[in-house]
């Protein structure tokens, strides 16, 4: 097992989230004239074991769907962290609600946030050659 500090563990969960969300939005970018279709997004990673110490963590409470839930129309979301949409602006008559702006709106924001974390990367490498004395440069 490799010891990754706290920061760089962060840094590289969240990369891999944003990845996640970037192929998502692309599904949903790919099936804005699919029927039926309903747009998806990716739900934001949980940093509960970034702040644990001591024995006592913080957990994000999971939802497990009943038969009873099943029967009511509820629906298990596809994918680990895949869940629908609620953040849509219009339900086309065909049942589709991808709307390419918003879709573009959120690779947008997603292509800022994963510049963010490569910054971070990048700072928090140059930091450590710097402790090492190996020039942070």
């Amino acid at each position: 097992m490799r010891d990754v500090p706290p920061l760089m563990a962060g840094i590289e969960t969240r990369m891999r989230n944003l990845s996640d969300r970037q192929n998502v939005l692309a599904q949903n970018i790919a099936n804005s004239e699919t029927p039926g279709y309903k747009a998806r997004d990716v739900s934001e990673p949980s940093f509960a074991g970034l702040v644990s110490s001591g024995g006592i963590a913080v957990v994000k409470p999971q939802v497990r769907l009943t038969e009873r839930m099943k029967g009511l129309g509820a629906i298990q979301p596809a994918g680990a962290g895949v869940v629908l949409d609620k953040d849509v602006t219009e339900t086309k008559p065909d049942g589709n609600n991808v709307t390419l702006e918003d879709q573009l709106l959120k690779m947008g924001q997603v292509q800022a946030d994963f510049s963010a974390m490569t910054n971070l990367y990048r700072k928090q490498i140059s930091m450590m050659k710097t402790a090492l004395g190996k020039g942070g440069n």
